[in-house]
């Protein structure tokens, strides 16, 4: 009885996390350029309440890794 009023408790809790794409590391969107930029163009769209959630940091960081590999490349390294 006590576990199903704790699991009762603890439902509208559920509703409060946002089900979704979850969280994509820095190597996964360093390897998806496509995954990387429909990340970053969302968190372009609304910086307000999206630029410090992690997928935005982390697609921001591996795009930041994309460039330094790219001039890289463009310069023989």
């Amino acid at each position: 009885m006590k576990r199903i009023a704790a699991l009762l408790l603890m439902l509208p809790l559920a509703a409060c996390f946002e089900s979704g794409e979850g969280t994509h590391t820095v190597s996964e969107y360093l390897g998806n350029d496509a995954l990387r930029a429909d990340q970053l163009s969302k968190c372009r769209d609304n910086p307000g309440e999206l630029a410090q959630t992690p997928n935005c940091r982390n697609a921001l960081e591996a795009d930041g890794k994309a460039r330094l590999q790219r001039m890289n490349k463009a310069l023989g390294g």
